[in-house]
């Protein structure tokens, strides 16, 4: 049975109802891939689909804007949940689900998929992304570099005061932007996200904050 992360409900009690506020997400339960590599064919699953419907309908807010990695999983996921939204009473069926290429796996980071793709293939996800995160790969922006620009997309696509702004993405992408907040140079099996889990951002005078895995956290403005 798919199910949710445990913290991920505890963490919408924290968000503040006046502040635009952004969820960044993995997509919800997809088919299991045959070589260990989920490539972008492999759809949700009916399970996935309903789960997505079901954290929509919880979220208890209007979502404003929508975005999405065009791999079919996360447009998916993006569907049920305004689908859910909507079941909600909160007037989704308006929102346009707009497809954004930062958000494709594997990710933003990337600056040469012809050196980086090989070497995703040989070391899979979690061994891709220590390496990363100690600086061992080329083609790739540093994880701080990354989170910048991330950050940057997020500012660029701020929702209004009360409502959310839903961004569809990657385990990868999202293990990545976490772990260089917690300040991880090394993740695990226990770290990485599950499907359907995401975390919340949201901007003030005084930084970023974010909500992962039911704890709220600030991250200062550098400048």
């Amino acid at each position: 049975m798919a199910k949710l992360h445990p913290q991920l409900k505890q963490g919408l009690a924290l968000v503040p109802e006046d502040k635009p506020v952004h969820l960044l997400t993995r997509h919800s339960v997809r088919e299991m891939a045959k070589n260990g590599f989920a490539d972008y064919r492999l759809p949700l699953t009916p399970e996935g689909i309903e789960m997505a419907r079901r954290w929509g309908e919880a979220l208890g807010r209007p979502v404003q804007r929508c975005f999405s990695s065009p791999v079919g999983r996360c447009v998916d996921t993006a569907t049920a949940m305004l689908e859910g939204l909507e079941a909600a009473g909160l007037q989704a069926s308006a929102v346009e689900i707009k497809h954004v290429q930062t958000l494709v796996e594997p990710g933003c980071y990337v600056e040469d998929i012809r050196r980086v793709g090989p070497r995703f293939l040989e070391l899979g996800a979690i061994g891709f992304l220590n390496h990363h995160l100690n600086g061992e790969l080329d083609g790739l922006l540093t994880p701080a570099r990354g989170h910048e620009k991330l950050v940057r997309y997020l500012r660029e696509r701020e929702p209004a005061p009360g409502h959310l702004a839903l961004h569809v993405t990657h385990d990868t992408i999202l293990m990545a932007f976490i772990a260089e907040m917690l300040g991880l140079r090394q993740v695990s099996d226990a770290d990485w996200p599950w499907m359907m889990e995401g975390v919340w951002l949201w901007f003030d005078d005084d930084g970023l904050h974010w909500i992962w895995r039911g704890e709220k956290r600030l991250r200062p403005h550098t400048d």
